[in-house]
């Protein structure tokens, strides 16, 4: 197992700061719920495929302006352990966040909101499945909970409204795509013991150099990028936030308490998305959002009950 790169004074401080999972996990999740909102918008209207070359490019380019000695010291570990981070660039990175756009283009955010729900059950079975995880009964217990919170809310307290829902090809885009998030959340484990700048450097770069070619084909097809305020917001926000943050984010909050623990979290992206969009869209509040955020926030206390740790493997 190679060992941990001593991480500079600032990215001490920063962690330090930031050190609590469940706060991280939580920003995961708003940043995340900012990402349906804005890969909704969009949708139709900016290439999925050159949007997410973006949204790695960006942050792969200020990691290493910023953080270059680090990265160097981490090049030897990067180097050794290329695959690993091949396997988690490709699948977390060019095939989860370029699918993710695509689907959000022929799917409804309502549809978005109770598949990404299946995202923590995914996780403890792939784990499971890989790398025989245990799983508590308390932690099905959340996320069973947190669950039921999430359809009280997209049911809008009538579970009719549950039996009518349509599903389309983009919706089975959408779960196909949160399987390989769980994946990618599995063998995380895997990593390279490196600073997580240069752990998310190499998992940009990875990502940029698979989306690229397809984006090379969707402009040379005639689906290009506008030059406007709107698309310069879009790739900022998804670049900084979605992409750069939150992942950073996640990863550390994974390391901290593992994959089962950190999966209900995800559950907090339709609550995030009730209150957004009472607050900015002027939407009423009504009593089943009320229901559904304390089912979900109990639920999700419930999961991150620590249990066995996962094992660490390098």
């Amino acid at each position: 197992m190679t060992t941990q790169s001593p991480a500079t004074p600032r990215a001490r401080r920063f962690f330090g700061l930031t050190g609590n999972p469940y706060l991280l996990l939580a920003l995961t999740s708003l940043f995340w719920s900012g990402n349906h909102i804005v890969g909704r918008a969009i949708g139709g209207h900016v290439p999925p495929f050159a949007i997410s070359a973006l949204r790695w490019l960006i942050p792969s380019l200020l990691l290493w302006a910023f953080a270059h000695r680090t990265i160097a010291k981490d090049w030897p570990a990067i180097r050794a352990s290329w695959k690993i981070l091949l396997w988690l660039g490709i699948v977390g990175g060019t095939m989860f966040t370029s699918l993710q756009y695509v689907g959000l283009q022929y799917t409804t955010a309502l549809n978005v909101s109770v598949l990404n729900s299946l995202t923590p059950v995914l996780i403890v079975a792939t784990s499971a499945a890989i790398f025989r995880d245990p799983v508590t009964p308390i932690q099905i217990a959340g996320i069973v909970t947190s669950l039921l919170g999430v359809l009280a809310i997209i049911a809008q307290g009538d579970i009719a409204t549950l039996l009518h829902l349509s599903f389309n090809g983009g919706d089975i885009l959408i779960v196909f795509n949160m399987l390989l998030f769980s994946v990618y959340t599995a063998y995380f484990r895997l990593r390279p013991r490196i600073s997580p700048i240069s752990f998310l450097f190499a998992f940009g770069a990875v990502s940029v150099l698979g989306t690229l070619p397809f984006a090379i084909v969707e402009a040379l097809s005639g689906y290009t990028l506008q030059a406007n305020w709107e698309t310069v917001g879009a790739v900022l926000y998804v670049a900084l936030f979605p992409g750069f943050l939150a992942y950073l984010f996640w990863n550390r909050g994974v390391e901290l308490i593992g994959a089962n623990r950190a999966g209900p979290f995800q559950h907090l992206i339709p609550l995030y998305s009730a209150i957004l969009a009472s607050t900015l869209l002027g939407e009423q509040l009504h009593a089943y959002h009320v229901a559904g955020f304390v089912l979900i926030i109990g639920g999700v206390w419930l999961a991150s009950v620590k249990g066995k740790a996962p094992r660490e493997t390098a």
